[in-house]
């Protein structure tokens, strides 16, 4: 019986070592097809994660090529490919161990890491509420943020301090950027409605290289994570350019149906503070107006409208997406309340039932409710995002405190609906911070390390049903004299 077990053991040995070595001769054969052995392998790279450069108006983890610098002069080129059946490497190769290359090549799905674009404009006392809605952003996301930074040239500074002490967390880019508008009408924008907020009309045409944005005014608080917003996009039809949320809920108390001088969308008008937009389709679309029978693209339509409507607009840049949208209605897509909960959804009752339902998912403080005492609830969950900081247990203890404050303005009609305001906030913090620690996302953990021409990425599935997104590993293979070595970076 022992000789037979004996024999099995064997063939299953020899096995093992034939499909080894079958495997490895696919891997070059796949290499030679592609351009030979001497092609470099391809690999997604990780930019936003690959080094620590502060340019001007770059931030941390700033976009680039991960090339090795310092490589020792007796290493070959890194593209070549070697195998042996002892898992060694010559001396004088630093390249990868074909077997272990092209398992992690072909035998591994890849994926780049998408990135969420967050977009904010920032003029005068703005700083703290843009600071605050960044910080809300970051405490929930799951995919790496890039930030869009528009603001006036005295803030930059603030920013950038403020911006690069959060550099520990390794999660997110910025840029920042000036505030600018077209040179022959410059002082016209700049002063419609409200100082610079007209930028974000302009956002398509300044930022070309970005497919897809999510505008927010500096009065939004994330009560989930960004990425959640994000994924609307996927659910845009073939027309659809842009997602918003309604202006109102109740047209009895809507301002566009009662009071507007020009044409709006739908029968209530849209908001603009939290704007969803797919770039790359605004930017090739043709608009119909009513200025003139040729339809007209995004950049031609603009000071058009302003010249046409300039006399009869009062929100200003929002007036003139809802005059867009009111001839483009197919082009859009209307989210509903819940991403962009305002005072007037709670200030004569309440009157968003996502709300009530599921709870808010994206906090708007306009009219400035964050900074008096008209609104106490809007306040409470402004001031505990603002003074919590990054660490877990900082935030995980924010609940209680904030829901006492919260119990304090129940003479407020929005203070009496007060667990709409922490149902949602409630369910992300037990979903990002109280989950075992081996499904946990550690923010610390994360590295940004350079491996000659790039990163490999693996993206695996959750294997817990609390989550919903991707989870995401990085590792790589390190060839040396010493024989391979697995690194994991890391573990999200």
């Amino acid at each position: 019986m022992r000789r037979y077990l004996r024999v099995v053991v064997l063939c299953l040995a020899c096995g093992f070592c034939s499909l080894l070595y079958a495997f490895s001769q696919l891997a070059v054969s796949l290499e030679e097809g592609a351009g030979g052995v001497g092609g470099k392998p391809q690999a997604a790279a990780a930019s936003w994660l690959g080094g620590d450069g502060r340019g001007a108006g770059r931030g941390v983890g700033s976009s680039g090529s991960a090339a090795h610098h310092g490589r020792s002069d007796r290493c070959k080129e890194f593209s070549l490919c070697y195998w042996n059946p002892y898992w060694m490497l010559p001396s004088d190769v630093c390249g990868m161990n074909c077997f272990w290359e092209a398992a992690f090549r072909y035998g591994v799905k890849m994926q780049p890491i998408e990135r969420v674009h967050l977009a904010v404009v920032a003029c005068g006392e703005r700083l703290e509420e843009t600071v605050t809605m960044l910080k809300s952003a970051l405490i929930f996301s799951i995919k790496p943020l890039q930030f869009h930074i528009f603001a006036e040239d005295q803030l930059h500074d603030s920013f950038k301090g403020i911006l690069d002490s959060w550099s520990f967390l390794q999660t997110f880019n910025y840029s920042l950027y000036p505030i600018t508008f077209p040179s022959e009408n410059a002082a016209e924008w700049k002063k419609l409605f409200k100082p610079c907020a007209s930028q974000r009309l302009f956002l398509p045409l300044i930022l070309k290289e970005v497919d897809s944005l999510l505008y927010v005014d500096t009065d939004i608080l994330f009560l989930r994570p960004v990425d959640d917003i994000w994924s609307l996009l996927k659910k845009f039809n073939s027309t659809q350019i842009a997602a918003m949320a309604p202006e109102h809920e109740e047209p009895r108390i809507g301002w566009y149906n009662r009071f507007a001088r020009h044409p709006y969308y739908g029968k209530t008008g849209v908001n603009s503070g939290v704007m969803l937009m797919n770039m790359t389709r605004m930017r090739r679309k043709y608009f119909k107006n009513d200025m003139t029978t040729v339809r007209l693209r995004w950049g031609d339509i603009l000071m058009p409208l302003l010249k046409k409507y300039k006399l009869n607009i009062t929100w200003g840049d929002q007036d003139l997406l809802n005059i867009i949208f009111f001839h483009n209605p197919e082009s859009l897509f209307v989210f509903p309340c819940q991403w962009n909960y305002r005072p007037d959804h709670c200030i004569y009752g309440s009157n968003c039932q996502e709300a009530e339902e599921e709870g808010i998912f994206i906090l708007h403080g306009n009219r400035g409710v964050y900074h008096d005492d008209k609104q106490p609830a809007f306040r409470a969950i402004y001031e505990a995002l603002r003074n919590c900081s990054f660490e877990d247990d900082s935030i995980h203890s924010l609940l209680k405190p904030l829901e006492l404050e919260l119990q304090k303005t129940v003479h407020t009609y929005c203070g009496k609906i007060y667990k709409i305001f922490i149902k949602q906030l409630t369910k992300s913090i037990q979903d990002r911070y109280d989950r075992p620690p081996k499904e946990r996302v550690n923010r610390r953990n994360v590295g940004a390390y350079d491996v000659r021409k790039g990163f490999y990425i693996v993206q695996l599935e959750a294997k817990s049903e609390s989550i919903s997104q991707k989870a995401w590993s990085l590792d790589y293979w390190m060839g040396s004299r010493g024989g391979m070595h697995r690194k994991q970076l890391f573990s999200l």
